[in-house]
């Protein structure tokens, strides 16, 4: 019984430290998003850290079309990291789970 249950810790501290070293990756990993007219192009890591802000000339005359569009892409920016990041941690978080009946279908 002590066996078994050692085990599980000894894998759960496993699957804590790759998780760690994903998180760590995910900063390297470099998204881009675009407005739809390229006007904005934003860079972010995987980690929802924003990296760069690219923006046509054209924005700086109409403050209002450049506060939009930063909106709607930064958003569009951080649903694509958060997306990467889920499912990377998800990944690592059941390689690292006992095989346990139903526990499967929360990690989907």
């Amino acid at each position: 019984m002590f066996g078994d249950f050692m085990g599980m810790m000894g894998k759960l501290k496993e699957t804590r430290a790759k998780v760690e070293a994903t998180k760590k990756r995910l900063d390297t990993v470099l998204l881009d998003e675009s407005s739809a007219d390229d006007a904005v192009t934003v860079t972010l890591t995987a980690n929802r850290e924003i990296r760069s802000i690219t923006l046509a000339d054209h924005l700086l005359e109409d403050k209002e079309q450049l506060e939009d569009l930063l909106v709607v892409t930064l958003n569009k920016a951080i649903a694509k990291a958060t997306g990467v990041q889920e499912a990377e941690l998800s990944a690592v978080a059941k390689e690292g789970m006992p095989n346990i009946p139903g526990m499967d279908s929360l990690f989907k």
